[in-house]
């Protein structure tokens, strides 16, 4: 993996990574957006031909997010699976018992529809609207916000990517972290989904991913 891009903001020090995860350096916390873990397996079930590897190379990078990282603990900010439990979630159990020590925190978002007791057993820390540490809240949906002037919102659920001409008049997608002056989204950790163009206002800064390298973008 190449090297992380350092980012400064609310006086607290993150690293961006082309993995698709931020690293915020003083809580040791990886936060990462939309895995859609599960999502192969439903339309697997659906009758819908899907490589069964996307699962376990989604989960192998979150590994090596983690381990490059050293982090003791997991945010999430929703839509950490796809739909109902599956296989695809069993092994998703197995390795979270090899992990049980990474404490996780999950932010639900409009996908992470398993039961309660369905995240019990998976050991994690569920919020039904919001997290909040120190003066930065963690909400799936920014649209939900309330927008308190006090905090900064960092989100998901959009899916973020942005368009840059390339050689010979093409239009090149790339996904990206987005930062405003309210809050940021980031970009869904899963690469079995769409993007959401965004274009860029005033004080407002994109960092896009390219070729597992951060570019900023202003």
């Amino acid at each position: 993996m190449n090297a992380p891009f350092y980012y400064s903001f609310k006086e607290n020090n993150f690293w961006l990574s082309p993995g698709r995860t931020i690293f915020w350096e003083e809580k040791k916390a990886l936060i990462v957006s939309d895995l859609h873990f599960g999502k192969t397996g439903h339309f697997r079930k659906s009758g819908i031909a899907v490589p069964q590897n996307i699962f376990k190379e989604d989960i192998q990078r979150l590994m090596d997010q983690l381990s490059y990282f050293k982090a003791e603990q997991l945010i999430v900010v929703g839509d950490l699976f796809h739909s109902e439990s599956n296989k695809e979630l069993d092994l998703f159990l197995k390795w979270r018992k090899d992990f049980s020590s990474l404490q996780i925190h999950l932010i639900k978002g409009n996908h992470d529809i398993l039961k309660n007791e369905w995240y019990e057993n998976a050991n994690m820390i569920v919020y039904e609207h919001e997290l909040i540490i120190q003066n930065i809240s963690f909400i799936h949906d920014i649209q939900d916000a309330e927008e308190k002037q006090e905090l900064y919102y960092i989100s998901g659920h959009i899916h973020p990517g942005i368009s840059i001409k390339g050689a010979g008049k093409q239009n090149l997608r790339f996904p990206c972290f987005y930062f405003g002056e309210r809050y940021a989204v980031l970009p869904a950790f899963s690469k079995f989904t769409g993007f959401h163009a965004i274009e860029l206002k005033r004080n407002e800064t994109a960092f896009t991913i390219v070729e597992n390298a951060i570019v900023p973008i202003q």
